[in-house]
């Protein structure tokens, strides 16, 4: 695996900052077949990168092998010095998207506040049940101003728009304030306005708690504003840069091992043609 995030074009993160994830060597083996292998990473303090790559290629798989829910066939995967694990409260996990219907009467706050009992990770955490029932309310406040959700955080969850939901569970998992915001797919299924104000959302609660955030997306055009570096999954392998550096006819055509065209519009997107698939992805850059 290639990591670009070194050449010109390369995001400089201040030294002060420290890595959150390291991983060396990794691969993951399911069914006996080879998922990626030989990935090299490093997540800094406050970074932003956006995971993506065909279906099928194993970004999950990746986020899954971070928070210590898949073992590795090779390699290490550390999380603030330890080896990664299930359960890890320094980490917030928005897994792929659930979609509450019409009918589920439950309050948008009370989802939240399942943050507080692991709900997220399907079981209790027996040091967030000590604390006390007001400073659990404040918690959540918190969590719900954090995202914007005021407004309707005391209506049903069913009544909400897919945006309005997505925003909730995102504060969810800020509930424990992670240090690191692992998000599976959160703009899947929504329509642009919504995709654009949930990736601005995920954009500040970086900026204002300095958690580094990865996120599964099949589309970076919402995510330019924040993405420091992309981690690009595709036939078993890794590539890790700056947009500019792996999204680029040479990199994605090395990739899927075949002739890939990354075509640039003016307005800064990026088009890229000719993955196996027969599928058309969009992506864009705009200079920051």
């Amino acid at each position: 695996m290639t990591d670009l995030s070194s050449t010109s074009v390369a995001v400089s993160l201040p030294s002060s900052l420290h890595s959150l994830i390291e991983v060396e060597n990794a691969a993951v083996v399911l069914g006996g077949r080879t998922i990626w292998q030989n990935v090299q990473l490093t997540v800094q303090q406050g970074e932003f990168l956006a995971i993506l790559g065909p279906n099928g290629a194993g970004k999950s798989t990746l986020l899954k092998a971070l928070l210590g829910l898949l073992p590795l066939a090779a390699g290490t995967i550390t999380v603030l010095g330890h080896p990664a694990r299930r359960g890890n409260a320094a980490i917030g996990y928005v897994p792929q998207r659930r979609h509450f219907e019409a009918d589920v009467h439950v309050r948008g706050r009370s989802i939240v506040r399942l943050g507080l009992d692991g709900g997220q990770w399907g079981f209790p955490l027996p040091f967030i049940q000590r604390r006390q029932a007001r400073m659990a309310a404040a918690r959540v406040q918190e969590a719900i101003d954090l995202v914007g959700a005021t407004a309707y955080a005391d209506r049903s969850i069913g009544e909400l728009s897919g945006g309005e939901q997505q925003r909730l569970l995102i504060a969810q998992a800020l509930i424990t304030s992670p240090q690191i915001l692992v998000l599976d797919e959160p703009l899947d299924s929504l329509d642009l306005r919504n995709q654009q104000g949930v990736a601005g959302v995920i954009r500040q609660v970086s900026r204002e708690t300095g958690a580094a955030v990865l996120i599964v997306a099949h589309d970076i055009n919402p995510l330019l504003a924040a993405v420091d570096r992309v981690v690009y999954v595709a036939h078993g392998q890794v590539e890790v840069g700056t947009p500019q550096a792996v999204i680029t006819t040479e990199t994605l055509s090395r990739l899927y091992n075949t002739p890939i065209e990354v075509l640039r519009a003016r307005d800064g997107c990026i088009v890229v043609v000719g993955q196996p698939e027969e599928e058309i992805s969009y992506h864009a850059h705009r200079a920051r």
